[in-house]
């Protein structure tokens, strides 16, 4: 029986030939990456020096000051000096500090690459899996055994075939895709599972589409969700790559657990209601509910297509007095793209606040958070209680363009009528 591409990459990173669901084994790690949040602060700084212990290889160590940049208060200051101290200390010199969320950074900078193992210390690590990489997030304390060891353990997942077929419509989304997958499996349907999608509405996608697909696999309690590399990965990477890598594909014999498959062209856009993800319900049904704050931006919606899709709808127009609307960049790159392409221009003209790339708002650290008694539509991962600012606050997830929708109405809006 043939191997799925979760298991191909864990196989070849533990050298062996095969392995199979519910295998414990001990893998090499090829990209290591902490943050600011929970990073060399957490348990790690002080550990390493009572071990006397050094970092395994440097070089494959990724530092990224993203959650608490720039710094909204004194204590958020120490912890990102705490970092990029750290990082000096120990020769990690891929250190990044306010330039964009970690997992848009790990694409960017070219180590997400296909057949790679990454671990990070953020949840959404993921994402990395978009390129044809198995990227998964772990503690704190596991993330001090990798920088010691280089390697991990880890139980070889079960797979989860997902499949979309055909083309999606205009004013549909990659999000309005994942929103639905994890309204069928459900917050914990895929726990510690991978997931591998695929099929030709997948494959029509670009790369900054496929990861917004994988960055919410966790979301549904997943170890990974990952989209086999195909000529469009390569293209990204081709000028990005930070090292050669062998790109594998899933067998054609490969077993999986559980196989789901749609049809694109039926998706209509999809909002997750508050406050769980997978409690998702379509954009007519929630028309007209009123909002008070619209984000764009972060690790799942800020990208440069989010924020054209966006601007396409917000040309010429107003965005309502009733509410606000956001914008964060996923990255620095992104916000230098979309500045020479006119978009942020088109965003600012129609009312939008431009704000440097961070994860503070997405976090609920800073840079819009929500009060008492608001509403926010948001293109973010999470809308769990207090997520994003007050307790009694309520968030609703969906896409980029429903989201520039809702901005113009101050409720909730279907895109398609702006296209």
């Amino acid at each position: 029986m043939g191997l799925t591409l979760s298991e191909k990459i864990l196989a070849r990173k533990c050298g062996l030939n095969t392995v199979k669901p519910r295998d414990i084994v001990i893998a090499k790690v090829d990209c290591a990456m902490m943050t600011d949040i929970l990073g060399p602060r957490v348990q790690i700084g002080d550990a390493m020096k009572r071990l006397g212990a050094s970092v395994w290889d440097p070089e494959r160590v990724v530092l990224i000051a993203d959650h608490y940049t720039p710094a909204a208060n004194e204590k958020q200051a120490e912890i990102v000096a705490y970092t990029r101290n750290w990082a000096s200390e120990y020769g990690v010199s891929r250190y990044y500090e306010g330039q964009g969320a970690c997992h848009q950074l790990l694409a960017e900078k070219g180590f997400d690459l296909p057949g790679s193992l990454i671990v990070g210390t953020d949840s959404h690590t993921c994402t990395s899996g978009a390129l044809g990489a198995f990227g998964t997030g772990i503690g704190s304390t596991e993330m001090l055994g990798v920088l010691v060891t280089g390697e991990i353990w880890l139980k070889v997942p079960e797979t989860v075939g997902i499949r979309w077929d055909g083309r999606l419509s205009p004013g549909v989304m990659a999000k309005d895709v994942i929103l639905r997958v994890i309204k069928d499996l459900g917050h914990a349907g895929a726990t510690y599972m991978a997931l591998e999608f695929s099929g030709s509405a997948i494959r029509h996608m670009p790369v900054d589409e496929r990861l917004c697909i994988s960055n919410m696999a966790v979301e549904a309690g997943a170890k990974a969700g990952l989209i086999p590399p195909d000529e469009i990965t390569l293209e990204y990477l081709e000028s990005r790559a930070a090292q050669p890598y062998t790109a594998l594909a899933p067998d054609p014999d490969a077993h999986y657990a559980r196989t789901l498959t749609y049809g694109a062209a039926g998706l209509v856009p999809q909002a997750a209601c508050p406050h769980e993800v997978d409690r998702v319900k379509d954009i007519p049904q929630l028309e007209g509910l009123d909002i008070d704050q619209v984000f764009l931006g972060s690790c799942t919606g800020g990208r440069m297509s989010d924020l054209t899709a966006a601007a396409a709808i917000l040309k010429g127009r107003r965005v309502s007095p009733r509410c606000r609307l956001l914008v964060t960049p996923a990255s620095q790159e992104v916000w230098i793209q979309a500045l020479k392409a006119g978009v942020l221009e088109t965003l600012a003209d129609a009312g939008a606040l431009i704000q440097a790339p961070t994860c503070g708002a997405c976090a609920g650290l800073h840079s819009g958070v929500v009060g008492k008694g608001e509403r926010c539509v948001s293109t973010t991962n999470r809308n769990f209680i207090g997520r994003m600012g007050s307790v009694q606050s309520e968030v609703y997830l969906t896409s980029p363009a429903t989201a520039a929708a809702t901005a113009l109405e101050g409720r909730i809006a279907d895109p398609r009528k702006y296209l």
